[in-house]
């Protein structure tokens, strides 16, 4: 056995792999450490990435609700005051409607005052034109001297009352 060279071969093959096992384990072991410490420092930034974008999506969704309530407030504000706009112009409607009537009826009593005078004046002129035609046909000299002498008379009393 001890004279054998495969045993000798063996044992020296055994001492080999025994002496390169451990330098070799060591930078296995070195190496593969570095990975894991590559790997972890990967996962801590990413998950670092993670918190940070959960954080900016936290913040984009308080601000989405601000701008929603604030959309929502400018909404009800924008109603409200076209509900007072709509209730002021109706009533400043209401308001002229008012005055032009108003006008329009002044002037149709005045159209009427205006009418009724100019009748009156166009009858009692026709009137006189009438009466005076009717006296230069109707009455003689002895008849007109008469009537002016009463009308004289009568306006001397109208004057002296």
């Amino acid at each position: 056995m001890f004279a054998d060279p495969q045993f000798w071969v063996a044992v020296s093959f055994i001492l080999f792999i025994a002496a390169i096992f451990n330098p070799v384990r060591k930078i296995l072991a070195s190496s593969l450490d570095a990975q894991i410490n590559d790997i972890k420092n990967k996962i801590d930034e990413v998950e670092n990435l993670k918190n940070e974008a959960q954080k900016a999506l936290d913040e984009i969704k308080e601000r989405e609700a601000k701008v929603e309530k604030e959309i929502q407030s400018l909404n009800s504000e924008s109603e409200k005051r076209i509900a007072d706009l709509k209730d002021i112009s109706s009533s400043k409607l209401s308001d002229q409607i008012d005055k032009r009537k108003i006008l329009a009826e002044n002037k149709i009593e005045q159209l009427v005052r205006d009418t009724n005078n100019s009748i009156k004046n166009y009858i009692s002129s026709v009137a006189i034109e009438a009466t005076k035609n009717i006296l230069l046909q109707n009455l003689s000299k002895d008849k007109k001297s008469a009537l002016i002498q009463e009308s004289i008379n009568q306006f001397n009393s109208v004057l002296k009352n």
